[in-house]
Parts: C-alpha cells; sequence; structure tokens
C-alpha cells in the first residue's frame, strides 16, 4: 500500500507496538514485515489463526512460546560439506529441536481445544522432533558450549593427561621460585602465564642465574618473565596436549554437525514455524490485552461500521498512563461516499480520521482492530492521506503547496476502492479560494465512488452536502458550556467552529469579540443559530435516550430478578433430589451394615457352638487315650515281666543283644507293632515313648533303634470359612474421583464379610484430593470405627488405614 499514507498514519509505530509483544527477536521481526494486503484468503486465515492463538493462551493451560535461536546463518552453513558448527550453534540447535519438541507436545495435546488444534496443525507438522540428535549434543556439550572431558575417550585422556602435565609444570616452577635467591626474587609473586607459556617473575639482575627464555617484562622493565628451562619440556608437551585437545574437539562438533546436516530443510522449516508461531502469539497477546476483535471484512463499496472503536496508539498511550479512551461510533451506508467532519480545534477530528485509516491498516494486515464484535471493517485497495503539515524548505515547497502536492497524486490514483483522508481540507490559502478547491476535489472523488472522509473549519464547505448527492456531513460533539470536547460523533450535522465563544472564554476584550461577531456575515450569524438549535435538540433527544436506556435497564434488571429466582428455584430443587438420592444411597449403607452384623453374629453363634462340640469331643478323645494308655501300660508291664523270665541272666546274654536306645533316639516299639516313636526318657529297664500324642511306658528290651525320625503330626481343622476373596489392601492410585467409590465400597464389603480387623487404602499423596475423598466416604460408612493415616513404616500420608 501507499508508504506515505502508512506513514502518516504511524503504521509503523503499531507494528514496533505489537512486536514488542513477542518473545523472540525472530517472531517481532514477522510481525514488523506485516503489510495491508488485499489478499482475501491470507486475511481470512490470518484472523482465523490469530483467533486460535488467543484460545490457545486463554486456556486453562496458557500456552507460552518456547525460546527460538535465531540459527539462520548457521543453517546456510550446513550446505558446505565438511564444515561444522562451533559449539554455541550446537546449543542453539539443542534448544531449537527441544522447543520444536516441546511445542508440538503442548500444542497438540488432546487438551487443548479442537479448533486450535485444527487450525494450528498445518505449522505443527512442520515441527521437526529429532530426540536422538537432541539429546546428543546435550551429552557432548555444556551448557557453555565447551565440550564436556567425557565426550569421547580420546578427549577424556587428553584432558587427563592435560591436567597432570599443569600440575607438574606449576610444581617444577614453584620449587625454581623457592630456589631463587632472595635478591633475586620478587615479592608475592606467583607462576603465571605469559605468550601462552608458563612462566615466573624474576628481577632483572636474576635472569643469569635463572636462565631459561623471557616471555615479558613488566611495564617498569624491573620483572622479566622467564621460563626456566626444566619447564621448556614441559610446557612442549602441554603445547601438543592442547593441540591433540583441539584436533579432538574439532573432530567431535564436526560429527554433531554431520548428524544434523542431512536435516537442514527440516530445521530450517521448524525455525520459520516457531518464528511464525511466536508472531501470531504477539498479535493475539495484543489483541487480548487491547481488547481488539477480529471483525470481518467488509467491500469498501458496500459500506462499513466502526462500533466503540479507538485509536490504538492512543489506546496504548491511555493504558501506560493510567487514562481512559472515548470510543467512537462511525457507519457509512452504501450510498455515502464522503463523510465531511467539521467542528472546533481539539475537538478530536484529527484522531478520528486517523483511527479509521488505521483500523482498515491493522485488519488488513492481519491484526485484531480495536473494535466491537458488531463492527463491519472496510477493505481498501490503497490508502492516501493529506494529514498534517508536510511543508519542506529544501524542496521549496509552503504547507499550501504540501497539500495541494499531496491531493494531486490522491486525484491521480485514488479508484472507487480507495479510503483518501483529507485533513483541514481548503486550508493554507485564502478562505474563499480553499473552499472552492475543496468543494471541486470533494466532488471529483464522491463521483468516482472513492470513500473520503475529511475535515474542515470552512463554513461553505459545510453546504457540500445539501447540493452533492453522497456527501455526509458529521461533527464532534463540543461542550458549549465547559468548552470542552466530548469526542462524541454526531453524523448528518455540521460542528460549529467556537472560535469567538472560546475567545470571550479566554478574557479577550470584550468590545472587540462583539465587533467580531458584528463582523461575521448574516449568513454566518444565521448558520451559527441554527447549528446551535440543532444540538440543543440533539443533547435533549440523547437525554431522552438516557432516559429510556434507563427504564430498559430497569426493564432489563427485573427480567434478571425474575430469571435468578427461577434458577433459584431449579437449584433447590436439584439440591432436594441430590439430597434424597444421598438420603437414599446412606439408607442402603446402613441397611447393608445391619446385614453385616447379623451375618457376623450368625457366624459367631455357630462357631461358638461348634467351638463348645469340639471342646466336648476333646475331653472324651483324652478320657479314651487315658484309658487306653493305662490299659497299655497294664499290658506293657506284664508282656516286659514275662520277657524278664525268659532272658538269659548274665553278662553274655546282654553282649548278645543289641545296643540299647539313648533319649533322644528314634525307635520302633514292638508291643505296637513295630510303631516308630521317640525315647522321651529312660527308667532304669523302662522307657518313656512318644508315639503319636501318646505317651507309653515300655520295656527297653521291645524298643529297636531305627534312623529314620518318626512323620510329624498332622492336624485338619474343620469349619465355617467365609466365602469371599478379601485383600487387606487396596490401591487407588491413578483413579480419578468419581471412580473410586465403587472400588472403595467392594473392598469394605469383602472386607466386612471377610471379617477383617482393619483394611489398608493406598491413595498416594499428590495434592491430597483422593485422600479428603477416601476419608469423606469412612466417615459416612457405619461399619468403619476409626480410620487413620498410615505409620511411617504403612506409607506415612500416603496410605488411611480402616478399622472396622
Amino acid at each position: 500500500m501507499n508508504a506515505h499514507a502508512l506513514a502518516v498514519l504511524e503504521f509503523p509505530r503499531l507494528l514496533e507496538l505489537v512486536a514488542a509483544r513477542a518473545t523472540t527477536e525472530l517472531g517481532a521481526e514477522r510481525v514488523r514485515a506485516l503489510s495491508p494486503t488485499t489478499d482475501r484468503d491470507w486475511l481470512d486465515r490470518e484472523h482465523t489463526r490469530v483467533t486460535a492463538m488467543r484460545s490457545a493462551i486463554a486456556g486453562e493451560q496458557p500456552w507460552y512460546p518456547e525460546p527460538v535461536p535465531d540459527l539462520r546463518k548457521a543453517l546456510g552453513r550446513l550446505r558446505v560439506e565438511g564444515l561444522g558448527w562451533s559449539g554455541t550453534e550446537l546449543l542453539g540447535a539443542a534448544q531449537l529441536l527441544r522447543s520444536s519438541r516441546r511445542t508440538q507436545e503442548s500444542l497438540a495435546s488432546d487438551k487443548r481445544p479442537a479448533m486450535v488444534v485444527a487450525v494450528l496443525g498445518p505449522l505443527l507438522s512442520r515441527l521437526f522432533v529429532a530426540k536422538a540428535e537432541e539429546e546428543a549434543i546435550e551429552r557432548t556439550l555444556q551448557e557453555d558450549g565447551t565440550v564436556r572431558d567425557d565426550a569421547s575417550p580420546a578427549l577424556r585422556r587428553i584432558r587427563r593427561e592435560l591436567r597432570a602435565a599443569h600440575g607438574e609444570l606449576i610444581r617444577i616452577l614453584e620449587r625454581a621460585m623457592e630456589r631463587l635467591e632472595s635478591h633475586h626474587r620478587v615479592q608475592d609473586a606467583s607462576v603465571t602465564v605469559r605468550e601462552g607459556r608458563y612462566v615466573i617473575p624474576v628481577r632483572r639482575e636474576g635472569r643469569g642465574a635463572v636462565g631459561g627464555i623471557v616471555h615479558g617484562a613488566s611495564q617498569t622493565g624491573g620483572t622479566l618473565f622467564v621460563e626456566p628451562p626444566a619447564a621448556i619440556e614441559f610446557g612442549n608437551r602441554i603445547r601438543e596436549l592442547e593441540a591433540e585437545d583441539d584436533e579432538e574437539v574439532d573432530r567431535i562438533l564436526r560429527e554433531l554437525t554431520d548428524r544434523l546436516r542431512p536435516h537442514r530443510a527440516e530445521l530450517g522449516a521448524t525455525l520459520e514455524a516457531l518464528a511464525e508461531l511466536d508472531a501470531l502469539f504477539a498479535r493475539a497477546r495484543y489483541a487480548r490485552e487491547f481488547a481488539c476483535t477480529s471483525a470481518p471484512l467488509t467491500a469498501a463499496r458496500r459500506g462499513f461500521a466502526l462500533r466503540r472503536a479507538r485509536h490504538p496508539l492512543l489506546l496504548a498511550r491511555a493504558a501506560a498512563e493510567g487514562s481512559d479512551v472515548v470510543p467512537f461510533d462511525l457507519a457509512m451506508d452504501p450510498g455515502e461516499r464522503t463523510l465531511l467532519v467539521s467542528g472546533p480545534n481539539t475537538g478530536g477530528k484529527t484522531v478520528l480520521l486517523k483511527a479509521v485509516g488505521m483500523i482498515s491498516a491493522m485488519a488488513q494486515a492481519g491484526i485484531p482492530a480495536p473494535v466491537d464484535e458488531e463492527s463491519a471493517i472496510p477493505m481498501f485497495d490503497d490508502i492516501y492521506a493529506d494529514v498534517g503539515d508536510e511543508q519542506s524548505i529544501e524542496a521549496s515547497l509552503s504547507t499550501f503547496s504540501a497539500h495541494l502536492k499531496n491531493l494531486s497524486e490522491v486525484l491521480r490514483l485514488a479508484t472507487a476502492d480507495s479510503l483518501v483522508l483529507v485533513d483541514e481540507l481548503g486550508s493554507g490559502t485564502d478562505p474563499t479560494e480553499g473552499a472552492a478547491l475543496g468543494w471541486a476535489i470533494l466532488e471529483e472523488l464522491t463521483g468516482r465512488g472513492t470513500t473520503t472522509i475529511a475535515t474542515t473549519h470552512l463554513g461553505t464547505l459545510k453546504e457540500l452536502a445539501t447540493q452533492v448527492d453522497a456527501v455526509v456531513n458529521a461533527s464532534l460533539q463540543f461542550d458549549a458550556v465547559r468548552l470542552a470536547p466530548t469526542y462524541r460523533l454526531i453524523k448528518g450535522v455540521p460542528g460549529r467552529s467556537y472560535g469567538i465563544s472560546i475567545a470571550r472564554r479566554l478574557a479577550l476584550p470584550e468590545p472587540v469579540v462583539a465587533r467580531a461577531e458584528e463582523r461575521l456575515p448574516q449568513q454566518e450569524r444565521d448558520m451559527a443559530a441554527l447549528l446551535e438549535q440543532l444540538e440543543r435538540r440533539e443533547a435533549e433527544l440523547a437525554e431522552r435516550e438516557r432516559e429510556a436506556a434507563l427504564i430498559a435497564d430497569d426493564a432489563r434488571r427485573r427480567i434478571h430478578d425474575v430469571m435468578r429466582r427461577e434458577q433459584n428455584v431449579r437449584a433447590r430443587e436439584r439440591e432436594a433430589e441430590k439430597q434424597a438420592r444421598q438420603d437414599a444411597r446412606r439408607y442402603l449403607l446402613d441397611a447393608r451394615a445391619e446385614i453385616d452384623r447379623t451375618i457376623r453374629q450368625l457366624k459367631q453363634a455357630g462357631a461358638e457352638q461348634l467351638e463348645e462340640q469340639g471342646r466336648a469331643a476333646r475331653r472324651q478323645a483324652e478320657q479314651l487315650a487315658q484309658r487306653q494308655g493305662s490299659e497299655l501300660d497294664r499290658l506293657d508291664r506284664e508282656e516286659a515281666n514275662a520277657a524278664r523270665r525268659l532272658q538269659p541272666r548274665g553278662p553274655a546274654a546282654a553282649a548278645r543283644g543289641a545296643e540299647p536306645p539313648s533319649e533322644g533316639d528314634s525307635v520302633a516299639v514292638g508291643t505296637l507293632g513295630g510303631k516308630r516313636g521317640r525315647v522321651m526318657a529312660l527308667r532304669g529297664r523302662d522307657a518313656v515313648v512318644a508315639v503319636g500324642p501318646l505317651k507309653l511306658t515300655v520295656p527297653l528290651a521291645t524298643l529297636t533303634k531305627v534312623d529314620a525320625p518318626p512323620p510329624e503330626a498332622v492336624v485338619a481343622l474343620h469349619g465355617d470359612m467365609p466365602d469371599v476373596e478379601a485383600r487387606s489392601e487396596i490401591d487407588l492410585r491413578g483413579m480419578r474421583v468419581d471412580e473410586i467409590d465403587a472400588v472403595l465400597m467392594q473392598a469394605l464389603d469383602a472386607a466386612v464379610r471377610a471379617d477383617l480387623k482393619s483394611l489398608r487404602i493406598i491413595h498416594g499423596k499428590g495434592m491430597g484430593v483422593l485422600r479428603a475423598h477416601v476419608a469423606e466416604l469412612l466417615q459416612k460408612d457405619t461399619r468403619v470405627t476409626n480410620q487413620r493415616l498410615g505409620a511411617w513404616n504403612e506409607g506415612g500420608t500416603g496410605v488411611t488405614v480402616a478399622e472396622f
């Protein structure tokens, strides 16, 4: 578009204002490069993308751009094979890949609105993600761009030797300093570096005593920096190791660069996409900050409507000062082509003029404008502006000549789809001639169908609307009492100049003011009286509109009160329904607890009966065992006596028998058919043997030692067991609050039916939401007698223990 008009409208200042909202220089450059266009497809796409970005930065998880390094020059060098990047550039590449990955993860998330993902999807698809290359660079380089010691085995070895060589060299130099005679030493001297070599400071007269190579002197010349002969070899070795270090570092950097070289195009596209996202972020952020909208664009010939419009630069200044900007409404029908605005100075005419042009330029550059959504912004093929004093001494142009030069260009280039802005039309020359020229210019532009907005003080031009179709008068309201502007645009009524009224207000001598009024032509005075009458009627109409608005507001408040009361009734109904559901649920829980208590009582009664029966059975078994034991003891004694009578006398017989058993031995009892037992005690020729649950006293002669131990006793218990599978703990981690009710209730039911004493509920620590909900459920359950947080060895605050 016309660069002169954009400069007059201060459009570059607006771009700087928007660019300041970008987070990177690349994004700011994209904003500064914006320019008004008539490409409707591009405009629709840009405004849709800005709307999507506004949604992204205003959601539950506001998006903020990631850092974007400027790698444009470095990416250009990737075309050259074998050329490596510096460590700083490689760190920039890692940052670019990291920003690309994080941006894609954030903006393509399922938590974003579908519109955001769909609209910004083409940009996100250009982002290149290479986690392996990103991690390889981060593993190899430190934050300052230097290569880490462990980047390769060779570099680790070289740097280890370098450190050792540095340490040994410093020790050699320190010993050399200690050997110096006192009059050759420099006080508070230490090992230093000159010309890349480690040296020691020596007084000039001690140079011959040290020998070696001089690598410099102090400013006074009294001190020489000498590398002793013993240090030269180590210094050379250090130089060799440093050269090896440089070669290995260059190799590592080239290797990392070679990993990126095949992806040069993808990296370039990623850089552009991230810069574009940042530019969209800047525009969306500006739009949110100043309540701008992407109102629909309309063809200039079809008219337009700006609702609650504000000048963007004035809006920014007011925000910085903490003041307000008075919005204006301006609408032009398709049959209205020229708007002639008149009124006093300082009334805001020039601001209005520039605001209309700026709003159209903003919208046509893809930037939301400070208007309401009900607006329809005109779209022009070009904008022409003759605003302000553009006189030039060097070009020999007076103010009037500069105006004529601009108007000549307007008449030569303006079309029916153009916007022409002219400030103070007809000024700078004789009023009669200026009015005649202004009349002719406006008549020509109106005949072409050009949208024209002009301001003037000339009374003659105010009559143009009565004689030329499609010309409309307008004025900016002025408070005649306070003699201060109100900045309210009134369409269809020309404005008064208030020059004489302002002169009287500023204490100009009254005789002078009176003579000035007498000098006014009668036609001017009649026109002023008519305008004053129209303004008075306009004020009365405005007052009536305010009264009607108050009545309408009162009616709306009453309707709102009725609706609010209806909403309250519905809310109480919903609360009552909710309370009824809770009461029903509580009743079911109480019924379930009563049933569980009854089951426990029945089981307890059955268990007591079984236990009593078991005790009676055990008493009968013990009595029977005692009787059998007594009978067996009697038989054993008789059998032992018979054996003794038959047993041969004397030691020989004992020698022929087997070795008698000892306490604790496993034996076979002959009197019981060889049943196995264990010797508990020896009583002369008898022994007490445990055979299963019985203890018997039998003759030693009836026992035979065996190696195998007797089989262990097995006790089988029979009784009622729970018919449910119960766990002593459940894990609720990873569940939502609305998912745990059913799971926890089932676990409580199973634990109660299984007669468990407690249940361990694992809910994790986190934000404490699950823990609070579990505590609420347990508090409502009458079967739970106590609940507590886990001890230090039970999981702490991540666990709740319910006791029944």
